[in-house]
């Protein structure tokens, strides 16, 4: 904080003072000394929350404020914090600068001499139901008169399942990553009061694996993730994927039947068709934000490591790509800055609340895909004992950076963040 009587005219003043009327220089020092209390208060009042205020709601944390290029309200402004779901903005600028906004994901289908169809998969996340019918039509218009076995070639990852810091609850939000998925790698499922087991959702046709997920469940409408209580969490996965193609297959009057497992492509095989996805990826951003997947995030992050050094994707090899870029773009070293995973689940993924503003002034140009608060732009990140929010206040059509994050028992982001935003207003 930087008290008043350092501002330019105050500097004028005490030159004039030492130049001219040395003989006030006691007088002056004296006042100083009175005022000092009062006026390093106005300035914290100004350029950082009073240390009363902090301590109420900061007992482990940090935060920053950014304005006209000027930062104005800082507290442990080089200390990294676990951020939570706000990291998912590190990921999506990795992903728009690495991949490219107009990026788009592919998927293969080949076919061998038996009609057999082969699916392999590089991480595309929005291969959801409408998707799937869009290429089982295709498959068709090209030629596709029989579909028997269904092989999944997911390769493409090379990832552990499941990953530390997923958990393993029935929640979407705890749905593993795989190179071929579909539908987030959830099912939205009808439970009802007969105990008839059926698809959520008219887009997604009623699959035999909704079945099994949906023993134990009372009436009712549920989106789980379809790894809940799966020993074999990659065939689950494969399974899932193969019996949503075999539904469209037979929706299309395809004929044809057989296994649905997992095996690599030959390599003697040339894709009989690759469908590039619908959406862009600044189309995926946009609900990747908005609804703070983790998911979609983490598949983004995947990727990234894979687009810098080569598929299969890897955790190690995305570490080191985001890594790589924050330090390129940024010049921020594992001292600012530590991303483990894109979702913001992991409690080893570090940030500063300096390395955060330099992300949120460079993401400025995508803010609107952020969710809106009372004028803001807004992201919020949550975790046990981890409580954040960062993005923008705005003053007539200018945009400036914040981040809060608290790594603590109380969560008071909310009066931290009406606090800062007070501080932004006086300013």
């Amino acid at each position: 904080c930087r008290p008043y009587f350092f501002e330019e005219w105050s500097l004028s003043v005490i030159k004039i003072v030492f130049q001219e009327y040395n003989i006030y220089l006691v007088l002056l020092m004296v006042l100083i000394t009175v005022l000092h209390p009062q006026l390093l208060a106005r300035a914290n009042d100004v350029n950082c929350i009073s240390s009363a205020e902090a301590s109420i709601l900061v007992d482990n944390g940090g935060y920053a404020v950014q304005k006209k290029g000027r930062i104005i309200a800082a507290h442990n402004l080089h200390k990294m914090f676990i951020p939570a779901s706000i990291v998912k903005i590190v990921t999506s600028l990795s992903a728009l600068q690495i991949l490219s906004p107009q990026y788009r994901y592919a998927t293969y289908f080949f076919m061998d001499e038996n009609q057999n169809l082969y699916i392999k998969g590089f991480g595309d996340p929005f291969l959801v139901s409408e998707e799937v019918d869009l290429i089982v039509k295709k498959l068709k218009d090209i030629g596709c008169n029989r579909i028997n076995d269904i092989y999944l070639d997911d390769t493409a990852f090379n990832i552990p399942a499941p990953v530390a810091w997923k958990g393993s609850s029935d929640n979407p939000y705890d749905a593993l990553n795989s190179a071929l998925a579909v539908n987030f790698n959830t099912v939205n499922i009808l439970i009802e009061n007969t105990g008839k087991v059926s698809s959520a959702e008219k887009q997604t046709p009623a699959l035999p694996l909704m079945s099994k997920l949906g023993d134990d469940f009372k009436p009712g409408i549920y989106r789980i993730n379809i790894n809940l209580a799966q020993k074999r969490h990659t065939e689950t996965i494969n399974r899932y994927v193969g019996e949503l193609f075999r539904a469209f297959q037979h929706k299309e009057n395809i004929p044809g039947s057989g296994v649905i497992v997992a095996k690599k492509v030959p390599d003697k095989l040339t894709p009989y068709y690759i469908h590039e996805s619908s959406k862009t990826l600044e189309d995926i951003i946009g609900p990747l934000l908005l609804f703070s997947n983790n998911f979609i995030a983490n598949q983004l992050y995947l990727t990234i490591g894979a687009r810098v050094y080569g598929y299969p994707a890897t955790w190690e090899k995305s570490q080191k790509a985001v890594a790589g870029f924050l330090m390129t773009e940024f010049k921020l070293s594992e001292d600012e800055v530590r991303i483990i995973e894109g979702s913001g689940l992991s409690r080893e993924n570090m940030i500063s609340p300096y390395a955060m503003l330099l992300v949120l002034d460079f993401f400025k140009q995508y803010k609107s895909f952020l969710p809106r608060k009372e004028g803001k732009f807004v992201k919020s990140g949550t975790l046990k004992g981890v409580y954040s929010f960062a993005g923008y206040f705005s003053e007539n059509n200018d945009f400036n950076s914040f981040v809060l994050m608290q790594n603590q028992e109380r969560n008071t982001r909310e009066r931290l963040l009406q606090a800062l935003e007070e501080i932004y207003n006086g300013n």
